[in-house]
């Protein structure tokens, strides 16, 4: 735990220090594509004027000056398998990114679907030592907060003061400065495998960059397409990528919950290129352009050449209908529904005031899955896009770069996480477990 607290801080100084020269990549590893989107500051941490807890002011003094995407290699389910080839494809990334930009990146802030992530409730609760609430007792605050024992091979990624609580008035973003005597903290705690991060961490440096911050794919994808109101009010963000699909929740502006689950658009693919017998990607090729979940009388008669090259002229010039390519799709995409749905059922998601769900991601993009997500899903589900940044091209505009766009967001205005205050490492105990969700009915 306290080896990846350190990490954390090192990184959050080095975010100061990119801030400051003004330039800073971000970097989001998926497993179909790996994306690179170069920022530009206006003016060393003009970006966190506010500087409260948790302020989530969107787009303040960047913009984008570079961007490129390639074809992911070596990640699978959103975690890093083939460590050379996943180099080799950041390297390509970043170096086109850094041309286009016409400036040398040396940090980067990294994003990454996949790791098994689990979420936990906790709090804590100090008096006040002075008449008004200082940095020293949120410090004191979070430190006491009962830290569940995650297991062994397991790290913090999100450290998150979700609400404090001033005698008796809950709710409240910012405690710093107000008066009061009793202090009390809830944090989310978002933790993954420690090996994956690792990985990650140990692939970005064999690419000659400096790590300045991490985060969750699910997380940034939420900060991007999910508008204000939503994040407020409680909504749950689908972020449906080419290996793993992520889920998170956020309520009163925070990130409250988030899992995964290890199915994407290329579990379609694949499925595609078994049923017709067709390589990847053709089946990739069919599924773009034809690919459909609802059939209707038309499909039956709208015919598909599959092509090929086996030099077979009989197999090579094989035609199926839409509708057969239908009836293969969306049995996949009903699966991974209904996974995020147990997901959303476990967090508790029917709690919230709010059960507004934001599909976004590549694969939130087939055609027909506006009718099928609200049939398993709940009826309150739009297909999100993310929100438009300054410069970012417009090929990079589209769903599937939801995280990248959030992960711009979440460098230029980080929320306060538990490594921004002085915490001493030793009083981390690790008691009882809160389950996340707990505290909506106490607070809301």
């Amino acid at each position: 735990m306290t080896m990846l607290y350190e990490q954390q801080r090192a990184m959050r100084a080095m975010r100061k220090t990119a801030m400051q020269r003004g330039v800073i990549a971000v970097l989001d590893i998926g497993t179909s594509k790996i994306g690179c989107l170069v920022l530009r500051f206006d003016g060393p941490e003009k970006a966190r004027a506010g500087d409260g807890v948790g302020s989530l002011a969107g787009q303040s003094g960047f913009r984008i000056i570079g961007a490129a995407t390639t074809r992911s290699r070596g990640v699978r389910f959103g975690e890093i398998d083939a460590m050379q080839e996943t180099e080799r494809a950041i390297r390509t990334a970043v170096q086109a990114a850094q041309k286009m930009a016409n400036i040398r990146v040396d940090h980067v802030i990294a994003t990454f679907a996949g790791a098994n992530p689990r979420s936990y409730g906790v709090a804590g609760e100090v008096e006040v030592m002075g008449q008004a609430v200082a940095e020293d007792d949120i410090a004191r605050v979070m430190a006491v907060c009962d830290v569940p024992d995650f297991g062994e091979g397991r790290e913090v990624i999100h450290a998150q003061p979700v609400n404090f609580a001033l005698d008796h008035r809950s709710g409240l973003g910012d405690p710093r400065g107000q008066i009061g005597r009793q202090l009390a903290v809830d944090m989310h705690l978002l933790t993954v495998d420690a090996a994956t991060v690792r990985n990650v961490c140990y692939c970005i440096k064999r690419c000659d960059l400096e790590l300045a911050g991490l985060a969750s794919a699910s997380y940034t994808a939420g900060m991007s397409s999910l508008v204000e109101d939503e994040q407020e009010l409680g909504a749950a963000c689908i972020d449906m990528g080419g290996g793993a699909t992520g889920v998170s929740i956020f309520m009163k502006k925070h990130m409250i919950y988030a899992d995964s689950v290890r199915l994407g658009g290329d579990h379609v693919t694949s499925d595609i290129s078994k049923g017709l017998q067709v390589p990847m990607a053709t089946a990739e090729r069919i599924k773009t352009f034809y690919g459909g979940l609802m059939a209707t009388g038309m499909d039956d008669r709208e015919m598909i050449e599959i092509g090929g090259d086996t030099g077979d002229w009989e197999h090579d010039r094989r035609r199926v209908s839409r509708s057969e390519l239908i009836g293969i799709m969306r049995p996949r995409v009903e699966e991974i529904l209904e996974e995020v749905r147990a997901r959303l059922d476990a967090a508790g998601f029917d709690h919230l005031p709010s059960q507004q769900i934001v599909l976004t991601g590549g694969a939130s993009q087939i055609p027909g899955l506006d009718g099928l997500a609200p049939r398993i899903l709940g009826n309150q589900v739009r297909i999100g896009r993310p929100l438009r940044v300054q410069g970012l091209p417009q090929a990079a505009t589209g769903a599937a770069f939801a995280s990248a766009v959030g992960l711009c967001l979440f460098a230029s205005n980080p929320q306060d996480e538990w490594w921004d205050f002085d915490i001493p490492a030793e009083s981390y105990p690790a008691k009882s477990l809160r389950w996340a969700v707990k505290w909506f009915k106490d607070n809301w």
